[in-house]
C-alpha cells in the first residue's frame, strides 16, 4: 500500500480500530462465536421432527387406563394419568396442551379442558377427539389421502438464518460503533483527535468502515456454520445477500453514531441504544413473523430499520428473487443510513 494513502487519517483510524477489537477476546467472542451459539441452541430447539408431540393428561377415573389404552395408539401424544388438582396444574403452566375428563355416568362421553388460545392446546383437543370418535366407531363420510409437502427453506432454523443476520448486524451497527464513541469520550481520546488535523467526517466514516470489516467475516461465518450443521441453503443470490450486508451493516452504524453523537456517560448511551433496539428485537421478525402483529401496528413495524432489512434476507434467502423485488426495502435501508449519517455528522461533538 503507497505509504502516504496508509498515513491518511481515515485509513489510520480504521486500522487502530480493528487492532483494538482483535485485542478484546470478550469483542471476539460475542461478535463470531456468540452468533453461533444461538444458531445451535434454537435450531435443535426448533428442530423439524416427523411426529409432533403433544401433553395429555387423563383425569384419574374408572376408565382411564381404557381412555389411555385407546390414546396410545397414535404416537404423537405424550400420556399421564393425573389427579384432578395436579392435571390443571401442569395444564395451567404448559406442561400438558389437554385434559381429557371421562363422564362416568355415561359409556362413552369426554370432557376437554383446554386453553383456546394456544395453538398447541387447540391440535391436541381435535387429535385427542379424532382418535377417540374413531374408537367409537366413526366413520369417515368422504375419502382423502395426504401428501407431504417439504420445500427447501420451509424449516424454522431456514426461516431463523435471516433473522440472527439482521440481529446482528444491528447488534454490531449499535454496540461496535456507538458504544466505542461513547466509551472513547470517556476516555478523553476524542479531545486528542480534536487537536489533529483530522476532520470530523474521517473519524465517523473511519468508525463505520472499521465496523464493516468485522461484519463481513462474521455473517460469512454464520452461514457457512448454519450450511454445514443444519443443511441451511441460500436460494437466491450470494452478491445479493452481501448487498443487504453491507446496507445493513451501513445501515445500524449510522444510527450507532447518531446515538453516540451527544451522550458522555456509558449509562446514557446503553440506556438509548435498548430504547431504539428493544422494539426491533420485539416487532421486526428476528424470531416470528411480524405479520403476528395487529394491522394497526404493521405501518410502523414497516418503516423499522431492521424490518425491511429481515424482510429483504427472507426474500432473497427462501425465495430466491432478485433485485427488483425488494427495490422498496432498499431504498429504506439507504434512506435510514443516509440520513442517521448526515444527522450525526451534524450533530457530533467530540467532548
Amino acid at each position: 500500500m503507497n505509504r502516504s494513502l496508509f498515513m491518511h487519517p481515515l485509513v489510520q483510524l480504521m486500522w487502530a480500530r480493528v487492532l483494538e477489537f482483535i485485542r478484546q477476546p470478550e469483542a471476539v467472542f460475542w461478535v463470531y462465536v456468540f452468533p453461533l451459539i444461538m444458531v445451535v441452541a434454537l435450531g435443535l430447539a426448533f428442530r423439524s421432527e416427523p411426529v409432533e408431540s403433544m401433553a395429555v393428561d387423563i383425569q384419574e377415573s374408572s376408565t382411564a387406563q381404557s381412555i389411555r389404552e385407546t390414546l396410545e395408539t397414535d404416537l404423537r401424544f405424550r400420556l399421564r394419568i393425573s389427579t384432578e388438582k395436579e392435571a390443571r396444574r401442569r395444564l395451567r403452566v404448559g406442561k400438558a396442551e389437554l385434559i381429557v375428563v371421562a363422564d362416568e355416568s355415561s359409556d362413552a362421553s369426554y370432557k376437554y379442558l383446554f386453553d383456546p388460545t394456544r395453538p398447541g392446546s387447540l391440535l391436541a383437543r381435535n387429535a385427542t377427539d379424532d382418535v377417540l370418535q374413531r374408537a367409537a366407531g366413526r366413520v369417515d363420510v368422504i375419502t382423502t389421502s395426504d401428501s407431504e409437502v417439504r420445500d427447501p427453506g420451509s424449516r424454522y432454523i431456514d426461516f431463523l438464518i435471516p433473522g440472527l443476520i439482521g440481529m446482528g448486524l444491528m447488534g454490531g451497527g449499535m454496540w461496535g460503533v456507538g458504544f466505542a464513541i461513547v466509551d472513547m469520550r470517556i476516555r478523553q481520546l476524542l479531545k486528542r483527535f480534536l487537536g489533529t488535523p483530522m476532520k470530523k467526517r474521517h473519524f465517523l466514516t473511519a468508525m463505520m468502515c472499521s465496523r464493516l470489516i468485522f461484519t463481513i467475516p462474521e455473517i460469512v461465518v454464520l452461514l457457512v456454520f448454519s450450511r454445514l450443521l443444519f443443511g441451511v441453503q441460500n436460494q437466491g443470490s450470494y452478491a445479493l445477500v452481501g448487498l443487504l450486508v453491507v446496507l445493513g451493516g451501513f445501515e445500524f452504524a449510522g444510527i450507532g453514531l447518531l446515538v453516540a453523537s451527544r451522550a458522555k456517560t456509558l449509562e446514557a448511551v446503553s440506556g438509548l441504544m435498548n430504547l431504539v433496539m428493544v422494539p426491533m428485537w420485539i416487532a421486526s421478525g428476528i424470531f416470528f413473523s411480524p405479520d403476528r402483529f395487529p394491522d394497526l401496528a404493521q405501518p410502523f413495524i414497516n418503516l423499522l430499520p431492521l424490518t425491511p432489512l429481515i424482510g429483504a434476507l427472507r426474500q432473497v434467502m427462501l425465495e430466491g428473487v432478485g433485485l427488483t423485488a425488494i427495490g422498496s426495502e432498499l431504498v429504506i435501508i439507504l434512506g435510514w443510513g443516509v440520513i442517521t449519517f448526515a444527522l450525526a455528522l451534524r450533530t457530533f461533538r467530540w467532548d
